[in-house]
């Protein structure tokens, strides 16, 4: 049956070499996917005619076996009244019918060979359009991951290590310099600040006392 030529065309078809090739290779991979899925829908619509062809044969020959074995019956009857016109009528519809009731078998025979062929042939292009999407997922992804890898080399590539180095060098000897002005400030304003001394302790107050009037007497 030729329903799924076009989407066999794609399935055998090498996905990688196409995107190789495509101008666009992520577009084209959906492109791919929204073929084959236009494909499934219509050997879904096939599927649903060639079922409905296989139920129609089947109810013919049901129906025409049936006129068979009524006009057997009539012919039967007819000649059990020695009425044998009506006999060789019956036999006449009913040689008709049976000739019938066996082209109706062979298409229904026929009819349930297409839609088995019909059905494994909508199995493989499910199983490929499910696989075909997997492998979507992947290039997709690794697509992504190759783009950061090579964005990021971009960046590493532009980035001068000696221009950061020397970089970090100016800023350190300027934190130095900061360093040593506030360490100079705060000497300078040691040595300008009155002293505080403090307080007396109570224990040494008599020798300290002494030790001053002696000053005091010795001037």
């Amino acid at each position: 049956m030729g329903i799924l030529k076009r989407v066999r065309n794609i399935v055998l078809s090498d996905v990688h070499e196409a995107l190789d090739k495509a101008e666009k290779p992520l577009s084209m991979l959906n492109q791919y996917i929204r073929d084959m899925e236009e494909q499934v829908e219509k050997a879904q619509h096939a599927l649903a005619n060639q079922l409905y062809l296989e139920k129609k044969y089947e109810t013919l020959v049901i129906e025409t076996e049936a006129v068979v074995a009524k006009r057997a019956r009539q012919a039967e009857l007819a000649v059990s009244k020695n009425e044998d016109e009506i006999a060789k009528l019956a036999l006449q519809e009913k040689i008709l019918h049976e000739e019938k009731a066996k082209m109706y078998r062979e298409q229904y025979e026929v009819t349930k060979q297409q839609t088995a062929v019909l059905y494994e042939q909508i199995d493989k292009l499910r199983e490929k359009y499910q696989e075909l999407q997997y492998k979507k997922l992947v290039l997709v992804s690794r697509a992504h991951a190759a783009r950061a890898i090579k964005e990021g080399q971009t960046v590493l590539a532009s980035f001068h290590t000696e221009n950061a180095v020397k970089g970090f060098a100016r800023v350190e000897e300027y934190v130095q310099k900061i360093e040593a002005e506030a360490a100079a400030s705060s000497y300078f304003h040691q040595l300008t600040s009155p002293a505080k001394f403090a307080s007396l302790d109570t224990q040494l107050q008599e020798t300290v006392q002494r030790e001053l009037e002696q000053l005091k007497a010795a001037k």
